[in-house]
């Protein structure tokens, strides 16, 4: 059978759309909404995603996806990707697979189609057993698809159930998030959290005093300070994004991809086991008190122990 010849003269137009559709993606809610993500001193989603993957390793899945609402003006608002970027990459050449949040686009609310985007790439990660994270930065449902809306948290959240105790499902709050931007986190085996930044709330400051009558500013409310010292929320409080997606890697080189896969062994190089200081910790009075994390330093590898909860640590010392 004769091969049929290509005309790439026709086909470049096509070409040229998807170019063009290619670089619209990259601008999720535009450059002055970008601009705007940075003078917070915040990571756009994309940003947040290059981080924490390893160079070149990221396959965008769902790129062009766009909402299918026309209700409340939506039908002359279109985004590619709709609020998230999702994917699968590596990590340190591990598989996992990813979502981020981007808060540039309509607020990073949960639309139908993007509660969809996150359930695709959930149900990879427990059909190939490796582990889910999430970069959040979302004001919770988008209210102009009302119930379609909250649907798709329905799904995120029986999603996180499912997985639970089958691969690793660790959350970072990067902005303020409210409503179903915060429980399906909660739900997870890790949550990490950015000092100043981030916040968790089932709803905001300005709802609270409207219906109790009471002051109470976003970071008392859900902050990362809030959350590690009073709920117990959170496990890391970050002092910058780029530290908290630091800590997730390292977090990550700690645990396995599923539950069928036993935990990483390391090579193992001798070294002073007779570890004298651990006499010296424990004082002679039992009255008197010692700092436990001396004794936890004197166990573990050198600069292997991540803590969790720093900031309670900066203000005990």
């Amino acid at each position: 059978m004769a091969k049929r010849k290509i005309n790439s003269a026709a086909l470049q137009p096509k070409f040229d759309e998807l170019e063009r559709k290619n670089q619209e993606s990259l601008l999720g809610g535009g450059e002055k909404r970008i601009a705007q993500q940075h003078a917070k001193g915040k990571l756009t989603a994309r940003e947040r995603v290059m981080l924490l993957l390893d160079e070149d390793s990221f396959e965008e899945l769902g790129k062009f996806v766009m909402h299918r609402s026309k209700d409340f003006g939506l039908d002359k608002e279109h985004y590619l990707g709709d609020g998230v970027i999702t994917g699968y990459g590596t990590i340190q050449g591990r598989l996992v697979y990813v979502f981020s949040q981007d808060f540039t686009v309509f607020g990073g609310s949960l639309s139908e189609t993007h509660a969809e985007k996150i359930v695709k790439i959930m149900e990879l990660a427990m059909k190939n057993g490796a582990p889910v994270i999430g970069l959040n930065d979302s004001g919770g449902a988008r209210i102009q698809e009302g119930v379609v809306s909250l649907g798709g948290y329905a799904d995120i959240f029986y999603r996180n159930v499912m997985a639970s105790g089958v691969v690793p499902q660790i959350s970072a709050v990067m902005g303020p998030c409210a409503g179903g931007a915060v429980y399906s986190p909660a739900m997870t085996d890790f949550i990490f959290m950015v000092e100043n930044t981030s916040f968790m709330f089932v709803t905001g400051p300005n709802v609270v005093k409207t219906v109790t009558h009471e002051n109470v500013t976003a970071e008392e409310l859900g902050g990362a300070s809030t959350h590690s010292m009073k709920s117990g929320v959170t496990h890391f409080a970050c002092a910058n994004e780029a530290q908290c997606i630091n800590e997730i890697k390292q977090l990550f080189s700690y645990i396995p991809q599923n539950c069928e896969e036993v935990a990483r062994a390391l090579s193992y190089t001798s070294g002073n086991e007779s570890r004298p200081s651990l006499n010296e910790i424990i004082p002679s009075n039992p009255n008197q008190p010692y700092d436990m994390r001396d004794v936890i330093h004197g166990v573990v590898d050198d600069q292997s122990f991540l803590k969790c909860i720093k900031i309670l640590l900066k203000i005990l010392l």
